[in-house]
């Protein structure tokens, strides 16, 4: 059972909950006289409605060369890389120094690992991005509260005066779900960096189809698609709800009296 809970917003009292492929996000909702937190609010991850919408004939073409188990194990890697880079790339917005053989938590063990060369390139590409297109840093990893639905947006910043939400991503191709979670971030945004000129964005980093080893695609706002792949989440997750059970913190048998002597002592 892969199992994580984690807090994403202290001030605001924002959770996130991650059991196998079932992502929500939760907050606290206060009692309106005394203020105090008296209950959670749950709503599904963009990235999971998202996930909904459908891939594409390539996605398809792909999955059935591969197979279903290759396929998945392929797809945890494919994200415990993607966790890993994503720390680093905060740290490096944070001011720190990011060592090739830094040490990163994997979400599927909880355990810290030292960057792989593939994930160090992704960071290397992302420092190269950022010295190439001098952007102005406005927000990082932050969690946007949308009408039943919540989501981390990577980075919000100025390229060239224009306003950019940019979705980081280490794979080599896109999709369309991609294009839908930007958009969904977008309409969650306060008013003041929703409205036009916001751009959305996709950077792709350690991408191996140029000499830069980054790309930077502009998507265009695609939330009434994000709106259907959320119509298809509620018929088909309908009654899924977050995992809650309340276990020990550690288990052991109590000590009972032996019920036959000693092998010696039992002769006749």
């Amino acid at each position: 059972m892969r199992k994580e809970i984690r807090t994403v917003d202290s001030k605001k009292g924002i959770v996130q909950v991650t059991i196998a492929d079932e992502r929500f996000y939760g907050r606290a909702t206060a009692d309106p006289v005394t203020g105090l937190p008296i209950t959670y609010e749950w709503v599904p991850s963009v990235t999971w409605i998202s996930s909904f919408f459908p891939k594409g004939i390539g996605f398809y073409k792909w999955l059935a060369n591969t197979g279903w188990d290759e396929s998945q194990a392929i797809k945890v890697a494919a994200g415990d890389r993607g966790s890993k880079v994503h720390q680093a790339i905060a740290d490096l917005l944070d001011g720190r120094v990011v060592a090739i053989d830094a040490p990163y938590q994997n979400p599927t063990t909880g355990q810290k690992e030292e960057l792989t060369l593939e994930e160090y390139e992704g960071i290397v590409a992302f420092r190269d991005w950022w010295e190439a297109t001098k952007p102005e840093l406005i927000a990082r990893e932050f969690v946007v509260w949308g009408d039943g639905y919540a989501g981390t947006v990577d980075l919000l910043c100025r390229i060239d005066g224009v306003p950019h939400l940019i979705d980081v991503k280490t794979g080599q191709h896109t999709w369309p779900e991609h294009e839908l979670q930007v958009s969904a971030y977008k309409h969650a945004l306060p008013p003041q960096w929703a409205e036009p000129p916001l751009a959305l964005a996709i950077l792709q980093v350690g991408y191996r189809l140029n000499k830069r080893r980054w790309k930077l695609t502009s998507v265009e706002d695609q939330f009434p698609l994000f709106l259907a792949a959320r119509q298809i989440w509620q018929k088909e997750c309908e009654g899924v709800t977050v995992f809650k059970k309340d276990y020990p913190l550690a288990v052991a048998l109590e000590p009972t009296q032996t019920l036959l002597p000693p092998a010696e002592e039992a002769a006749p």
